[in-house]
């Protein structure tokens, strides 16, 4: 009796499993239609093309472009990527002993800026590519720059609208591409252009105080005024270098503690510094230069603007799951935070002490704020806490990683 139920039970359990198994795969056969595997694949060919022309177009990009370009249009034997200079970047595919005639035809596609049609009669190809009956070149426009390059194809049909439509389309999506490439790029020259102009912002002040002070130890203690000398050397060595837009937390603290030496040699007992810093948090990559700026406004605002001429600056870099926050305090002055309403930094400016002093305080501070934005999101913004004779406290909040970000 028991083994007949078994065999019952084990008969309805496989009737089971086959009628899910049936209904699956007929499911499976509805979702991915041949019409919407089609679309799945142009997709995936359209992103392999789209990764090297984010780097912009050369010979490097347009190599690894070409061939998926080429697979986006289906009835195209060959395609070229010629830039704007005439050369020819890539070919992918057959014909390729036309590609002087591609030359001339991008040539014309450049200088008109509109798409060049040669046929099979004008081609005059050799033995080996009778086959080809047209060449056309299709010129690559960026809006607000002008022709970038050419996209060439070669084609053994005669081109009617649907092809021609493909390539306009294909050559459009192409632009975008390096449209934002282009993008890419003017913010890299924008970031460069922030980063030297924040440090001509930091340099002239500081070197001007930080030599005085060397000067006030050269007769009265000779071996601390070298000491002083070689912080002061090291520290424009860094803050000048030539290469990188990021850097370690642990380097730009390394340069901050020699900022501090030569602080706290001008101000004495005056000045005090306390850094509390996560271990694990060191190696969290930051905008280059962007946390000396925060701390020379706590001293230069915080602590030299008091009457006292007195203050304790806090350092402080705490690990937050994926983030790293770094704050800077000082218990000066502090300011009005109704000024901070308007939700910029400009308002900053406008509360400190000093015209020539709180602009370039300002403009430094605001230079980190847009920086940290640009390199991170909107998320990663300086944040100001303030209040009159309650000091001021300035923040940024860092992910750890970053793809694509590094020292």
């Amino acid at each position: 009796m028991n083994g007949t139920v078994l065999l019952a039970f084990a008969v309805v359990t496989t009737l089971v499993v086959a009628a899910l198994a049936a209904v699956w795969a007929r499911t499976r056969r509805v979702v991915t239609t041949p019409a919407e595997r089609a679309v799945h694949a142009t997709l995936h060919t359209a992103s392999l093309a789209a990764r090297p022309l984010r780097r912009g177009l050369d010979a490097s990009s347009a190599t690894e472009a070409a061939p998926h370009l080429r697979m986006l249009l289906a009835e195209a034997q060959a395609v070229a990527l010629v830039d704007v200079d005439g050369t020819l970047l890539a070919w992918d595919g057959p014909f390729e002993s036309l590609a002087h005639r591609m030359h001339g035809a991008a040539a014309r596609a450049v200088a008109e800026g509109r798409r060049v049609l040669v046929g099979h009669r004008d081609l005059a190809p050799g033995p080996r590519d009778l086959a080809a009956r047209a060449l056309i070149a299709q010129p690559l426009v960026i809006e607000g720059v002008g022709v970038a390059g050419v996209l060439g194809v070669v084609t053994t049909t005669t081109p009617g609208p649907a092809l021609l439509g493909a390539i306009t389309e294909v050559a459009r999506y192409a632009c975008s591409q390096l449209e934002l490439a282009e993008l890419d790029a003017s913010r890299a020259r924008l970031d460069r252009a922030e980063l030297r102009a924040l440090r001509a912002q930091i340099s002239p002040h500081f070197i001007y105080n930080a030599l005085n002070t060397v000067a006030s130890f050269v007769r009265t203690d000779p071996d601390r005024a070298r000491e002083l000398l070689l912080d002061f050397a090291d520290f424009t060595r860094y803050s000048f270098r030539a290469t990188g837009e990021y850097t370690l937390l642990a380097e730009e603290l390394r340069n901050i503690d020699r900022y501090l030496t030569l602080e706290r040699a001008r101000f004495g007992n005056a000045l005090e510094v306390r850094l509390q810093v996560a271990p694990e948090v060191l190696n969290v990559t930051l905008p280059f230069l962007a946390l000396q700026p925060l701390v020379e406004n706590a001293v230069r605002h915080g602590i030299a603007g008091t009457p006292t001429r007195t203050g304790t600056i806090t350092i402080t870099a705490a690990d937050e799951g994926t983030d790293c926050v770094i704050s800077v305090e000082d218990d000066g002055v502090g300011m009005d935070p109704e000024l901070l309403r308007s939700g910029t930094l400009d308002s900053i400016a406008e509360s400190e002490h000093g015209s020539g002093v709180k602009e370039s305080a300002h403009v430094g501070l605001a230079n980190v704020d847009d920086r940290l934005r640009a390199a991170f999101g909107n998320d990663y913004g300086l944040v100001v806490e303030t209040a009159p004779g309650a000091g001021t406290k300035v923040s940024m909040r860092v992910p750890k990683f970053r793809a694509g970000i590094r020292p």
